[in-house]
């Protein structure tokens, strides 16, 4: 068998080896991949568009595709490939606007009742400042498009929300992602993600999950692609899944038929607990980073026979080790921002599994930084003390220069 993984971070290469995990005799391939991606499968080259990718895997008869990376979906892969008549774990293109069209998907959990935090809309800088004034509250920001993962702000008075706004849509920080706005009300509580599975009848949940997205330790400073995650959320407690499942996944399973949403692939449910409420902040619809590498060390099931099993139309269920687990994302100092690349790592070689790469590349036998989150370090336990504590020794092992990582995952 084989099969293509679209996107280049550590999610893909989770994926990548939880399959071979599950079917050491597949053949992997990878678009564009990375060092860690280029050991256990090939990273294919020069193939720049989603056409590209659709005449390769024709060509090379690629038997299932799976698009690890939202660019990919929002560039209308899915659609092109299932014209090809190639099968793709993954959503069509108006379905993964509930991803990279945050306006279509508030409209979607409005129509369908799904409990969000109020917000409104905005197209005009000149109406969006006056409502800032007259706002003294503390309120998230978001860009309309996902601006790879950094496009939500959080301010606590007017001065910083009047700043985050000229820079989305004045100084165009963001691009066409920031040509229009949401202003929505600030929640405070606990952050969960549910990722999981949707076989156009059903959505099966995986573990919950904790993301720590800022760069800086007790969530302050920017917004990254995440610096860690444990596994399973401890504010996840069983009224909050009952809730969860009345009030957000039911309603999204509905409204996803009922418009024609429906493809074989993963939806992500970023959530706010609060009050003993669970909000939907927002959706995504792949599978998250470092979600996934932190979900894939527990999951006891085939991934694979999952997947086929969905195509063929059959029931899926996942089983899982009862543990706990603990990501931590070693990264280069500057990261979301400017940062160097093509520092040397050592003590790579002699890392025990699981451990993912993120952004190094092999040269000359040696292991170089080539993005800003480089290697994502993963242990488990039986409780999230254990799996944080193991993590954080593998660590310890690995070293280059300009090396940052928090140091609170899972406290």
């Amino acid at each position: 068998m084989k099969i293509l993984i679209l996107g280049g971070g550590g999610r893909e290469h989770a994926i990548g080896k939880k399959l071979l995990e599950d079917d050491p005799s597949i053949d992997l391939y990878f678009y564009p991949g990375n060092g860690g991606t280029s050991i256990i499968g090939k990273n294919i080259e020069n193939h720049h568009t989603v056409l590209d990718l659709g005449f390769f895997s024709k060509k090379n008869t690629i038997d299932i595709t799976i698009v690890g990376s939202e660019v990919f979906l929002l560039k209308g892969v899915v659609d092109i490939f299932q014209n090809f008549g190639l099968k793709i774990v993954g959503p069509h293109y108006l379905a993964a606007k509930l991803e990279g069209d945050r306006i279509f998907a508030k409209s979607f959990m409005r129509k369908y009742g799904i409990r969000t935090p109020k917000y409104k809309i905005f197209y005009c800088y000149e109406k969006a400042i006056n409502f800032l004034k007259k706002n003294t509250n503390s309120i998230a920001i978001k860009t309309n498009g996902i601006a790879a993962g950094k496009g939500v702000f959080l301010t606590h008075n007017p001065n910083d929300a009047i700043e985050v706004l000229q820079n989305i849509m004045i100084k165009k920080k963001f691009g066409e992602s920031g040509n229009q706005i949401i202003i929505e009300e600030f929640l405070k509580g606990n952050e969960a993600s549910i990722i999981a599975f949707f076989n156009k009848k059903n959505i099966i949940p995986f573990l919950s999950a904790k993301d720590y997205k800022k760069i800086g330790e007790n969530e302050q400073g920017l917004n990254t692609g995440g610096m860690g995650a444990i596994v399973p959320n401890p504010h996840m407690k069983n009224s909050i899944w009952i809730d969860f499942k009345k009030n957000i996944l039911e309603p999204t399973l509905e409204g996803l038929i009922i418009e024609k949403l429906t493809f074989f692939g993963f939806i992500y449910f970023g959530l706010m607990i609060s009050h003993n409420k669970v909000y939907l902040l927002e959706y995504n619809t792949r599978i998250g980073d470092p979600e996934a590498q932190t979900l894939f060390p527990l999951m006891k099931s085939n991934f694979l026979n999952v997947i086929q099993s969905s195509f063929q139309k059959k029931e899926i269920f996942f089983d899982w080790k009862k543990l706990c687990s603990c990501c931590v994302v070693l990264s280069s100092v500057g990261y979301p921002e400017k940062y160097e690349s093509g520092k040397i790592i050592t003590g790579l070689n002699s890392l025990q599994e699981p451990f993912y790469i993120a952004g190094a590349k092999r040269e000359q036998e040696k292991w170089i930084t080539s993005s800003g989150r480089v290697i994502n370090i993963v242990e488990t336990g039986n409780t999230i003390q254990e799996a944080r504590k193991k993590a954080y020794d593998k660590v310890k092992k690995i070293q280059f220069d300009n090396l940052y990582f928090r140091k609170d995952i899972g406290l």
